[in-house]
């Protein structure tokens, strides 16, 4: 029973902390943001966005006067990679996936089968705001459109949703399943500590798998790419989102070999000290049998001296 429950909690962990990490630091915007942040300093993902939002104006600005001159083509991407250097582009970068995160999950709360879109005009807003206090001339006079940008298809959102609930569940009471069985079966075992050693070892194991199977996701999202040019902007994003599950694997990975080195010195230690104690102890003096008399001590010698 000891060795089934151990077993079953190790095979618990990796998956408890992946749906932990899902549950809990997935959809909650603030740790989304911040784990975000630093992305809007990569230079992957700031060609990314030059080359997207550069094609993107160029293609409405055809669209609206017709075909544009050659050498504009650089000057709009030299403008943006420019902008993407500044304060305001960060600003706009935070709100941007604060907005996002913040309508995705407002759908996935919601019952109504509706297309999940952001506004941009508050994100706009808060980019005026920052060039107002760079001093940016004429920044006063950035529109302020609601242009509303799709996200998630109405189809898909009965999916997201059965697949929130699940995780919801799962990251709270998957690691405490997998606690509970480690403890249930380190006390009803006969030994218990190799019963601690085998579930520290697998606790390890479990980090390791864990670790082993983030890197593998990361190849397949990676080579499945439809553009294989975004690949180094996919790789950051897949890093800064999975950073802090690789820290849980390595965390998992740590505790379990500690603990399984502490177990193994305290073992060493204890036998260290029961040999020590009994190459100290005396040598019995031989047992007298019940009945017979003491032998009697000699008296101690003397040498006749002169009178």
């Amino acid at each position: 029973m000891s060795a089934v429950l151990i077993a079953l909690s190790c095979l618990l962990m990796p998956f408890g902390a992946l749906a932990a990490w899902a549950a809990y630091g997935l959809t909650d915007t603030g740790r989304y943001v911040t784990a975000m942040a630093p992305l809007a300093s990569d230079p992957a993902v700031r060609d990314a966005v030059v080359d997207t939002v550069g094609d993107d104006l160029l293609r409405r600005a055809a669209a609206e006067r017709g075909p544009l001159h050659p050498e504009v083509i650089p000057f709009v991407r030299d403008a943006l990679r420019s902008f993407t250097h500044t304060r305001a582009y960060r600003t706009a970068w935070d709100a941007g996936n604060e907005a996002a995160h913040t309508a995705v999950m407002s759908a996935l709360h919601d019952d109504r089968e509706r297309e999940v879109t952001v506004d941009l005009a508050p994100v706009a807003r808060r980019v005026r705001a920052q060039l107002v206090a760079d001093n940016l001339p004429f920044a006063e006079r950035v529109p302020l459109a609601h242009t509303r940008v799709a996200l998630l298809p109405a189809a898909e959102l009965a999916t997201l949703r059965k697949g929130y609930h699940v995780l919801d569940l799962a990251g709270f009471w998957l690691p405490l399943a997998a606690v509970v069985l480690a403890v249930t079966g380190i006390a009803v075992a006969a030994c218990r500590r190799r019963a601690l050693t085998a579930a520290a070892l697998g606790t390890a194991l479990g980090g390791a798998f864990l670790g082993l199977a983030i890197s593998l996701a990361r190849h397949l999202t990676l080579t499945d790419l439809p553009d294989q040019s975004r690949r180094p902007a996919a790789a950051a994003v897949y890093d800064a989102l999975t950073a802090t599950l690789r820290t849980a694997s390595w965390f998992l990975l740590a505790v379990g070999l500690t603990v399984a080195a502490g177990v193994w010195l305290t073992r060493y230690v204890r036998v260290g000290r029961l040999v020590r104690r009994r190459r100290a102890a005396p040598t019995p003096l031989p047992a007298t049998p019940v009945g017979a008399a003491p032998t009697p001590t000699p008296p101690p010698s003397r040498t006749p001296g002169r009178v």
